[in-house]
């Protein structure tokens, strides 16, 4: 008679048996990258609180999409920096948008051969920073800012957009995309909500990434207290009810919680957006020589999707897929 004790280590004596018998597991499927274009440059810029990530040139961006698709990765996700800013965020529907350029040189590159996705939000087009329009007092004005957005998605829509991702938290925000793109005939183009988007402490190399942090104050009227995850299955709730045919929780790691809740309570494909400060952490002790980067970049993923995401926005993307093709 074998030895109880003995049982659980007998399963993990070789990878193959370890393989055998994991429970869950990290696909090229479940990648989407995060990408940033940006106007008015002549070659890709790096940037220096994310090693590895670039503001791209619409050529590199196209080449750099290319190659995602070529490594399997299903998706992107597209963040625009302009050249000019304003506080009505002009750029952001404008038809020689910066996104908009891209959306439609990367559907005549890759056809339906990739998901594209475009981030629906004003931080990167207005002057102030924040995600929406502003009041005489400074505050963002919800309901004008549903109106952007809406016109926004329109925009991204007719350039070539799969998937409409906003990205402000303002209440509504799903309704009125879905009310304007049905109005404009693109029945069609999905919404991925950012549902439960934490005011976060790391944010911070995106918005070197997206040139986007706020001049004044911060985003804690409009994005969740990191103090609460009850409330992030009613921003759920309410964005599902509202059309939303995907769901975000942001960040990933420190919110692990929210996604087994959110994916517990919702039957609609939950993302994770592994994000900017997480990588960034793991790259910069990985330089040091404090970890191994690769082996805990595959650890943070496969965590995110045992936590129940069916998908991982995450600057790791083309690293990831390159590993695990191998």
């Amino acid at each position: 008679m074998g030895f109880p004790e003995r049982r659980m280590r007998r399963l993990r004596r070789t990878p193959a048996l370890r393989r055998l018998v994991a429970e869950h597991g990290l696909r090229v499927d479940d990648l989407v990258a995060p990408l940033f274009v940006k106007e008015g440059i002549d070659a890709p810029e790096p940037v220096a609180s994310m090693p590895g990530v670039v503001q791209h040139t619409q050529e590199s961006l196209r080449k750099e999409v290319r190659a995602l698709a070529g490594l399997g990765v299903p998706a992107v996700i597209l963040f625009g920096v302009p050249a000019r800013k304003d506080a009505h965020g002009s750029g952001a529907d404008a038809l020689d948008g910066v996104v908009q350029v891209a959306l439609r040189n990367l559907r005549d590159e890759v056809g339906d051969g990739l998901v594209l996705m475009a981030d629906d939000c004003l931080d990167e087009y207005t002057d102030h920073g924040h995600c929406g329009i502003l009041t005489d007092t400074g505050e963002v004005d919800n309901d004008a800012t549903l109106e952007r957005y809406a016109s926004i998605a329109v925009a991204q829509a007719e350039a070539g957009a799969d998937v409409i991702a906003p990205s402000g938290m303002m209440d509504g925000q799903v309704g009125a995309i879905r009310a304007a793109l049905d109005g404009a005939g693109f029945t069609s183009t999905a919404i991925c909500a950012y549902a439960a988007k934490y005011a976060s402490a790391l944010y911070g190399p995106f918005r070197d990434a997206a040139e986007c942090a706020p001049r004044f104050g911060d985003r804690k009227q409009y994005q969740m207290d990191p103090a609460n995850a009850r409330e992030a299955l009613t921003e759920v709730a309410l964005d599902v009810d509202e059309g939303a045919d995907m769901v975000m929780v942001k960040p990933a790691l420190a919110y692990l919680d929210v996604i087994a809740r959110v994916r517990d309570r919702f039957d609609v494909p939950v993302l994770a957006y592994h994000v900017s400060g997480e990588y960034a952490m793991v790259k910069a002790a990985a330089r040091h020589g404090w970890i191994d980067g690769e082996a805990v970049a595959l650890e943070h993923l496969l965590a995110i999707k045992r936590a129940g995401a069916d998908a991982v926005l995450t600057y790791f993307a083309r690293e990831v897929a390159e590993l695990l093709g191998r």
